[in-house]
């Protein structure tokens, strides 16, 4: 689709600016905003943790799927048309999120309300461009960006303080006005874009075995430990299903002629390392947006509203560099230089997490949090430039798609795998902690007399007490248990981020890379 070409400027300019990056931002939002709402969540509706994680994998799945097709179906119906249909089937999905009254109605909701906002992410972008003249490309880049950022951090803050402030439906309600103000900014200030007329067609193999083959791959690794993996038989047959049908889609994508998916552009090696780093920056962003609010609440005792606000710092922070990495990037410096102090913040970050103890303060997440929200601003943006740094001008909307989708993708698996590891961990930790807790060892005796004393002098009888205070020592273990098993999650995560180093180390070629945004710059000029 050839876009309209008349720029925008003045009121309407900054009007449609400010529409785009709210939807962005509302939409980014939604990846996080549940994280702290989980254990509530998972109380009201009777379910378990590791159940009530699909609401998150839910949405991220969905988002992956979108993605790689809204630029089809927005050149298919007309971009405006296509993005306020994409806004409204959002904000009406999280109107029947909060009305959900089970886990699996919410799952399904969260399912569909993904749709909607994974082609706002994608297509917000391209608004963005066509909205600002060529020199002025930077300026839209940074801005698309500072939403990446922000939406995903401050998710966490809102969700915090309606969890204790209001109900767990209400971090869905809050998408209601702002959905229907943004669709209603984009029906009167967008140019209308004419529907393509071509003969493609849409890919609905395709579209269906990459959501069957990532859907059964998700199940098995959300359902393996607590089902002990392959001697459940479900699980047997969804690997099955998922290994047939990724490797089909793999086959089909590179034999059909309008492929949702050009996988022929991996054929680059730059792309290909970039998307393997954009899956590890999805993994390790979520994974610990995900474990998080987890030990803050269960381990040392924050509220929801605490937890989010802890996150903050590091959210103004990378705000405030954000606007320079473009510029940056523009005056020549290379996106390696950027990427590998990312990684490096990000594992200091993960590191510094896995060693916190139960009588950790704000005080002590304040620098950890700071590294991670500059660490992600230096990913984003130069992660981005590398993926299409090497690309022919024709390929540069294909491989920005597959990198948003690997970010996407990496978040979804993150949060698998991540849940699955601590609660494997926690089986190993319980296991170390009680063998040192026995009828012999001196400690645990002292410990246990100490408990029944205690509850003796308030009252209760001997048998009471004794039933109390081994009850009150089962709570330590179970949550000592748990601090363990977070601890060890976050130190695999500063793994999977200093072994991205080298990966990026490789992709340093003498040349300086031109960023992605200067060859767009001089495609349209020319």
């Amino acid at each position: 689709m050839v876009p309209d070409k008349q720029m925008e400027t003045g009121f309407r300019k900054w009007i449609i600016v400010v529409t785009i990056v709210a939807a962005t931002v509302i939409e980014l939002i939604d990846t996080t905003i549940v994280n702290v709402s989980i254990n509530t969540m998972s109380g009201n509706l009777g379910a378990s943790l590791e159940d009530t994680a699909w609401v998150i994998t839910a949405y991220a799945i969905a988002n992956v799927i979108i993605i790689p097709m809204t630029s089809f179906l927005a050149e298919k119906i007309g971009r405006k048309t296509y993005y306020i249909g994409s806004v409204l089937l959002f904000t009406i999905a999280s109107v029947l999120c909060g009305l959900s009254n089970n886990l699996w109605e919410l799952v399904a909701f969260r399912f569909i309300q993904g749709i909607g906002g994974g082609a706002l992410l994608s297509t917000s972008q391209a608004i963005l461009f066509e909205t600002f003249p060529p020199k002025e490309r930077g300026t839209a880049s940074g801005i698309f960006s500072l939403g990446i950022i922000i939406g995903p951090s401050i998710g966490p803050l809102i969700g915090g303080y309606i969890v204790d402030n209001l109900s767990w439906p209400w971090i869905f309600y809050v998408n209601i006005p702002i959905g229907l103000l943004a669709a209603s900014l984009a029906w009167i200030y967008l140019r209308p874009t004419k529907a393509a007329v071509n003969d493609r067609k849409i890919d609905l193999l395709g579209i269906g075995l990459l959501a069957v083959g990532i859907g059964s791959l998700q199940i098995v690794l959300e359902r393996g430990q607590t089902d002990d993996w392959f001697s459940a038989g479900y699980i047997v047959v969804l690997s099955v299903i998922s290994a047939l049908c990724l490797t089909l889609l793999i086959w089909w994508e590179l034999r059909t002629k309008f492929p949702v998916i050009n996988l022929r552009v991996l054929k680059n090696s730059t792309l290909s390392l970039s998307l393997m780093l954009n899956f590890a920056l999805g993994f390790g962003l979520f994974s610990s947006i995900f474990v998080f609010p987890l030990l803050a609440q269960r381990i040392t005792g924050f509220s929801a509203f605490q937890t989010g606000l802890m996150l903050l710092p590091g959210t103004v922070m990378a705000a405030l560099i954000s606007p320079f990495l473009g510029k940056m990037l523009q005056s020549g410096i290379r996106p390696q230089i950027l990427i590998v102090s990312g990684f490096l913040l990000c594992g200091v970050f993960t590191f510094m997490m896995s060693g916190t103890n139960q009588s950790a303060g704000p005080a002590y997440y304040f620098i950890p949090l700071v590294f991670r929200g500059l660490g992600t601003a230096l990913l984003l943006v130069p992660l981005t430039s590398l993926a299409v740094s090497a690309l022919k001008p024709q390929e540069i909307p294909q491989g920005a798609a597959l990198s948003n989708m690997s970010r996407q993708l990496g978040g979804s698996f993150g949060i698998a795998l991540i849940n699955t590891y601590i609660a494997h961990r926690a089986a190993w930790n319980r296991l170390s902690l009680i063998t040192h807790i026995t009828g012999e060892d001196p400690q645990t005796a002292d410990r246990l007399q100490s408990l029944k004393n205690y509850f003796l002098t308030h009252g209760a009888t001997l048998q009471h007490a004794y039933q109390e205070a081994i009850g009150a020592l089962e709570l330590t273990v179970r949550k000592q248990t748990f601090l363990l098993s977070y601890l060890d999650a976050f130190l695999l995560l500063s793994m999977v981020n200093f072994c991205c180093i080298p990966l990026v180390l490789l992709t340093i070629k003498k040349k300086r890379m031109a960023p992605a945004i200067n060859i767009a710059v001089k495609e349209q000029e020319h």
